[in-house]
């Protein structure tokens, strides 16, 4: 950090200066931080020259069909209303895969890319907790190096801003912005990748992550040690969010385009269809909206790329979390999405809210038996008998699956210090203030989260506002029956117990 901290900034450009005429290459473009990145650099920074998208073919879709559904998300609404046509004159594709040698990328596209780029965003990224270790390694790892390897020969580059994740360290406590040894070497990883076959290595696997809980965090890991090793030799920074969220006022408030985190609970609960949570109500987990996480990126890559290149540089990281300035525990999540369940439910929900936490794997495993599993074979054998294709019992397993997937997040605490983040922020200069700022401790987390739900329901279940009123009438009827079942339920079994013999028994006694 010293590189920054002792820096006279008073001469140096405001951002949208220094992105003027810049040409951009990124990875991760069609992701969701990779969209609102697109988006926040056109919107606020629309001299730039161009941004290249590193697209490959997807389930038959090619990288130009690709762009255009890019672009056709509600994120580029405030851009296409303000900012007509210059997503169409300055975001192009370049056709390739991170999980390829040489990114996949043509002779001319390479040489493109060397004599024009002049800043580099390392976004992509499988965030799947459960990718087997070969997978996991080809796109987090082995992508890594591939993109390292081509910045070397960029011949202008200026600014390379790595993203990883403030999770690559979950062994520690408290996590810092510094570079933490690695649990593995990650050319011995890449090499064993490569030469095992896929069944030892899947037996393998705990062996090579250890103490992490996945193959996700333990390549984040490593390749952050791939990056490290540039140090004084390529302008880098490492950038971790750490659990991004919908957006809170950028390009629009609460928009998402993933059930990841909190989204896929939110959804999932106020369908009605998932009850139990297995948590503790006291956790508190890092979120941070994703324009702010971008902000970061954004201000970070600006701070490098305005300075010359020396060899006794570090690579500087920031945690891009939320940390102790803001947080909501797992109870107060719980507890606004049940009033937003009242206030904005959902379509043909299956039944009322009724989320609980549980820090009991056994009372967990029998509430999903009871309340998750048993009315998921009752509808889906009525779906059967009425002959429509059963789904509820799928629908579960993986929710299940999910929970089990998120356990080690849901039930672990962790202290992320963003030091280096905060300092950053300190650093913007007056002029790009508004554009760039990125509000943490301020922001209301109440309002904020009924956006994230509202922006679900938007733009996750693409249920329309106009759908509102038809839907907390069905909402207020099922709290209805909710309650009507629960008395009926309570009261035979009541009357069940006092029907007991020994309860006659006993009542005759005391009578």
């Amino acid at each position: 950090m010293t590189f920054l901290e002792e820096r006279d900034l008073d001469n140096v450009q405001t951002i949208p200066e220094y992105y003027r005429g810049k040409t951009i290459f990124m990875t991760g473009g069609s992701g969701f931080m990779g969209k609102a990145l697109i988006e926040k650099l056109l919107y606020s920074c629309p001299d730039l020259e161009k941004i290249y998208l590193l697209l490959r073919p997807k389930k038959g879709v090619q990288p130009h069909d690709r762009l255009s559904a890019i672009y056709s998300s509600p994120c580029f609404d405030r851009l296409r209303k303000e900012r007509p046509g210059v997503f169409q004159s300055k975001v192009f594709f370049i056709a390739g895969d991170v999980s390829d040698i040489g990114l996949g990328l043509s002779e001319d596209d390479r040489a493109m890319l060397l004599n024009q780029t002049q800043i580099l965003f390392h976004v992509a990224a499988s965030v799947r907790f459960d990718d087997p270790l070969k997978v996991a390694v080809k796109l987090n790892l082995f992508g890594t190096k591939q993109i390292v390897d081509l910045a070397k020969d960029m011949k202008n580059l200026e600014s390379f801003v790595h993203v990883s994740t403030s999770y690559s360290n979950t062994n520690r406590e408290p996590i810092e912005e510094i570079l933490y040894p690695a649990l593995g070497d990650w050319r011995e990883t890449l090499e064993i990748c490569e030469t095992t076959d896929d069944h030892t290595l899947k037996v393998l696997t705990p062996k090579f992550i250890g103490e992490l809980p996945n193959t996700y965090v333990f390549t984040k890991q490593l390749a952050e040690h791939v990056v490290y090793e540039q140090k004084g030799k390529m302008p880098i920074v490492i950038v971790r969010p750490s659990i991004v969220i919908s957006s809170h006022l950028e390009p629009i408030p609460g928009w998402i385009d993933n059930f990841n985190g909190p989204a896929g609970i939110m959804a999932a609960s106020g369908k009605g269809i998932l009850r139990t949570i297995l948590s503790r109500p006291e956790i508190i987990s890092d979120y941070i909206p994703v324009d702010v996480a971008i902000k970061g990126c954004i201000v970070a890559s600006w701070i490098r790329g305005t300075k010359k290149l020396e060899p006794t540089d570090d690579i500087p990281i920031y945690n891009d979390c939320v940390g102790k300035l803001n947080h909501m525990t797992m109870q107060d999540l719980v507890s606004v999405g049940s009033q937003m369940a009242q206030i904005s439910p959902l379509k043909n929900a299956l039944w009322a809210y009724g989320l609980s936490i549980t820090t009991s794997k056994f009372k967990y495993n029998l509430e999903v038996l009871l309340f998750h599993m048993l009315p998921a074979l009752l509808l889906d054998m009525i779906l059967w008998i009425i002959g429509r294709k059963p789904m509820l019992v799928k629908v579960q397993r993986r929710i299940y699956t999910a929970n089990m997937a998120l356990h080690y997040y849901l039930t672990k605490q962790w202290t992320f210090s963003n030091k280096n983040l905060i300092t950053l922020r300190s650093k913007i200069k007056e002029a790009d203030l508004k554009d760039f700022y990125y509000e943490i401790e301020n922001i209301d987390k109440y309002e904020f989260y009924k956006q994230c739900c509202l922006g679900g329901r938007k733009y996750l279940l693409k249920e329309a506002d106009d759908s509102l009123p038809k839907a907390q009438a069905q909402y207020k009827r099922m709290v209805l029956l909710d309650k009507l079942l629960k008395i009926i339920f309570y009261g035979c079994l009541i009357w069940w117990i006092l029907k007991r013999d020994f309860i006659q028994e006993y009542i005759q006694i005391i009578n």
